[in-house]
């Protein structure tokens, strides 16, 4: 497996990658996030041309994982991190978070950011063994908390959500 810069052909294939592993979500109980269609393939481009969008590809250079991030408060956010089920837990998300880590202290940022679902085993949970921490409300930006505000417009608070930090 390797990690390198998403291409414009493969967005297609990366919104099939987070479908597929939305579907995990109907196990503990949340249809709604299952039957997400994913990020629109504009918001993907936009990060592939800011040059944070990183595929993990198998053997056949096919991408299998995906990361994709923005700079928030001054942090490298981590907007959507996804595994095909068919390649899970085979270290491939950490892989992503640490490539992203390196990309970010390249940047001279500080840490990486991310918002997600508390008791959801393969989110906060996973999350914390990968190093992150909870933050505090007191550390949570301005752009952090409106991402927080968007998320909950969109019905996420239905569940505990949580904002991380990985300090770098």
């Amino acid at each position: 497996m390797s990690i390198r810069a998403a291409r414009e052909a493969e967005l297609t294939v990366l919104r099939e990658i987070e479908v597929a592993a939305g579907r995990w979500f109907r196990d503990v109980g949340m249809p709604e996030i299952a039957g997400d269609e994913g990020l629109p393939l504009d918001v993907l481009d936009g990060y592939r041309r800011a040059g944070r969008a990183w595929v993990a590809t198998d053997a056949a250079d096919r991408p299998v994982a995906y990361l994709v991030a923005e700079v928030v408060d001054g942090n490298l956010h981590v907007e959507q991190v996804s595994v095909h089920p068919a390649s899970a837990r085979r270290g491939i998300g950490r892989r992503l978070l640490d490539h992203a880590a390196e990309h970010a202290a390249a940047e001279g940022l500080p840490a990486l950011t991310l918002t997600t679902f508390v008791e959801v085993p393969w989110n906060a949970p996973y999350y914390a063994r990968c190093g992150f921490e909870v933050m505090a409300d007191g550390e949570i930006g301005p752009g952090l908390r409106a991402i927080r505000r968007h998320e909950a417009a969109l019905g996420l608070d239905r569940w505990p959500r949580v904002c991380l930090r990985r300090r770098l």
